[in-house]
């Protein structure tokens, strides 16, 4: 029997119409027994057998996985990032790789905001003191009043420029593969963003050439009092570099949904004046179906185009 194996570490089966079709084809669906981000050996496993389709989270898919998984024809990725995928290896082996772009933006938008608001105003620290018995009258700052520098202009990063310039902050944004600019954004060097942003917000792929992208000396590069906000990928960020820009009073404040090492164990624990979320970007519940919806539609129609599945 053909199968199928959801990575993902939760997935809606029963709502989804493309899996439905692809189980009433006879289809077998496989789902991760682990329910977290799987290791490269758990992900041959999986695939193990006569598995043609794989919907993936950001497990790593590399020549190894692919070499052990000769019938695999289709990776539909749950979401927007293909950095966890070998595509290379993967049009070696004649495997199409398909994504959700569009599908997760609006959610890591929505949560970068949340860093943004909670940050100037510093809600959690607040928050923390009144539980305590005290009663602080923190003097906060406006995103009306701030500059805010966007690395990355895709499909997330014009979604937070709309907003932020919805609280009339100022936007200026660098991105290479970008030339023209959204309505009232400024594309400038990375070395003029870094010196100009009172926030620097990223929302761009990690690979090598981005690698922490962020370091100790883009740190030394900021304003003082600049704050930090990562919802795009682990690595795109020195933590240890960011640690000590927060310790030294450098940076005043960060926020991270995503780290080289999850879950994440690191130095920055040990502020008061960080936000350090648990890859949770994209689960804000109509985007997630979304995503699973298209991700699994994608793996329908690439099958389908494989002939491993008959049309109509």
């Amino acid at each position: 029997m053909k199968k199928f194996v959801i990575s993902t570490s939760s997935f809606d089966l029963d709502n989804n119409p493309a899996i439905q079709r692809l189980l009433q084809n006879g289809f077998q669906a496989v789902t991760n027994p682990h329910r977290r981000k799987l290791t490269e050996d758990e992900i041959i496993e999986l695939l193990n057998g006569e598995v043609v389709g794989l919907i993936a989270g950001i497990e790593p898919l590399t020549e190894r996985v692919f070499q052990s998984a000769s019938p695999l024809k289709v990776i539909s990725r749950c979401g927007a990032g293909m950095d966890s995928v070998d595509l290379a290896a993967a049009k070696k082996h004649g495997i199409a790789v398909l994504n959700t772009p569009e599908a997760p933006a609006q959610a890591v938008a929505e949560l970068t905001m949340g860093y943004i608001l909670t940050l100037l105003r510093q809600i959690s620290q607040i928050d923390q003191a009144v539980r305590k018995g005290e009663w602080p009258r923190t003097q906060g700052r406006l995103l009306a009043a701030q500059t805010v520098g966007i690395i990355g202009m895709g499909h997330i990063g014009r979604r937070v420029a709309r907003l932020c310039q919805a609280f009339e902050a100022t936007v200026i944004a660098h991105d290479p593969h970008v030339n023209q600019a959204p309505d009232g954004v400024t594309l400038i060097s990375l070395e003029k963003l870094l010196a100009t942003a009172d926030m620097i917000t990223l929302h761009l792929p990690y690979g090598p050439d981005t690698h922490h992208l962020l370091n100790a000396q883009a740190f030394a590069a900021m304003k003082p009092e600049a704050i930090v906000i990562n919802a795009a990928r682990g690595g795109l960020v020195d933590e240890d570099a960011l640690a000590e820009a927060l310790r030294s009073g450098k940076i005043s404040a960060a926020a991270l949904d995503v780290f080289e090492q999850e879950p994440y164990r690191g130095p920055l624990l040990e502020f008061g004046n960080t936000i350090l979320t648990s890859h949770v970007g994209s689960l804000a519940r109509e985007s997630r179906q979304r995503m699973e919806i298209e991700a699994a539609d994608n793996l329908l129609q690439g099958l389908i185009q494989t002939g491993l599945i008959n049309h109509g």
